[in-house]
């Protein structure tokens, strides 16, 4: 058995791992569509509960093949700490995006429609901010997630928890972020649901996406340089 993964199995899990994400995550927001119509007041904490595990689920699932990024956000990241190549980081964007955009349209396939149209089939959307302000928010909710997955995955002392401290920080973030942005963190998480979402009915669908490539990418970016360059190679 190849003990290193090649580059097309790490594309393979980097888009098994967003789809198992995406499906769950932006399936739990058909759900709170669901328990909202039938007058349930749990729904952000099911919302935060449901990306939290998914992700902390997927990331675990393929880190030891992978490394579990899941995230552009988190893929440049890594590419930015000099912990990717520029080869392997454009082939898990790409794997990621398409494992999001599959989940996207499966969850359109077997999910009731009245539901998932009234919550946009998970993509994110701003409310009560403004879009600048929804930037800045993803910006500051991607830095804490980046720099938890330095450190608690890429640290060579970091804990063996698996994915799940970075499920748990993702699941707090949504608790914060989910009524304003959808706190998505992930420019796939975002923009596979929006594509489905976009090619099925086209209303809503794509609007402000760039706010959940800028925010997240901004984060990502700051948090790479002050743990990768400030922190690991401080040591």
């Amino acid at each position: 058995m190849q003990s290193t993964p090649n580059l097309g199995q790490k594309a393979i899990a980097e888009l098994v791992g967003t789809f198992l994400f995406v499906f769950v995550g932006a399936g739990s927001a058909v759900a709170l569509g669901y328990l909202a119509n039938a007058g349930s007041n749990q729904g952000l904490l099911v919302t935060a509960l449901a990306n939290g595990l998914g992700l902390g689920i997927g990331i675990t699932a393929t880190m030891s093949i992978s490394g579990g990024s899941l995230n552009p956000a988190v893929t440049i990241g890594l590419l930015v700490a000099r912990k990717l190549s520029i080869a392997h980081a454009i082939v898990y964007i790409i794997s990621e995006v398409a494992g999001a955009t599959i989940a996207g349209f499966l969850l359109i396939s077997v999910l009731p429609q009245n539901t998932g149209n009234v919550v946009g089939w998970g993509a994110p959307a701003l409310s009560k901010v403004s879009v600048v302000q929804g930037i800045a928010l993803e910006a500051i909710m991607t830095f804490i997630l980046v720099f938890t997955v330095f450190g608690t995955a890429v640290d060579s002392r970091a804990p063996k928890v698996g994915g799940f401290a970075i499920g748990l920080i993702v699941a707090a973030d949504v608790m914060v972020g989910g009524p304003f942005t959808g706190a998505a963190m992930n420019p796939a998480r975002a923009i596979g649901p929006e594509f489905a979402w976009a090619y099925f009915s086209g209303s809503g669908a794509l609007t402000n996406w760039y706010v959940w490539w800028i925010g997240p990418i901004i984060g990502g970016v700051i948090a790479a340089f002050i743990y990768g360059y400030a922190i690991l190679r401080a040591n």
